[in-house]
């Protein structure tokens, strides 16, 4: 996959603007999901609406991306369960060189989420929690461009 970045600091989500389609197993039985990024007021924010279904129902999201009065990359998200967090961009370059990703406090503690290229197609997603021994990850998902098989 192209994994160019654009220019300015919402340049590093340039090689996420699309829409993309992931299956996976979870808990709740095989999930579908699909992401949508794209640029907002005038560019200046990146909106990610996302939509997973499960056996037993579905789950919404709706989150900008954007840079704060600190002049720092951040997200605002807001969920169908009427659960909100925000984090900020952080490095995970530990998971691949070129992965990007944020990082939130949430009730149980410090969260990330992380997007990173596959050399095949499409990219990689996953959310982590931080644990004594390091980072746990919980949910892995492989993205592939919407209407590709």
């Amino acid at each position: 996959m192209d994994w160019k970045k654009g220019r300015g600091k919402l340049g590093v989500f340039k090689p996420l603007v699309g829409e993309w389609l992931a299956e996976a197993k979870s808990e709740m039985g095989m999930v579908k999901c699909r992401r949508e990024f794209k640029p907002v007021l005038d560019g200046k924010y990146l909106q990610l609406t996302a939509w997973w279904e499960y056996p037993s129902g579905s789950y919404q999201e709706i989150a900008l991306i954007g840079v704060n009065q600190e002049k720092e990359v951040c997200f605002w998200s807001f969920t169908s369960d009427g659960k909100q967090s925000q984090g900020k961009l952080a490095d995970v370059s530990d998971i691949h060189p070129q992965a990007v990703g944020f990082e939130a406090q949430m009730p149980a503690g410090l969260a990330r989420n992380v997007y990173w290229p596959d050399a095949e197609n499409g990219f990689y997603w996953a959310v982590e929690s931080h644990t004594q021994k390091g980072w746990n990850r919980f949910v892995e998902h492989h993205y592939l461009p919407a209407g590709q098989p």
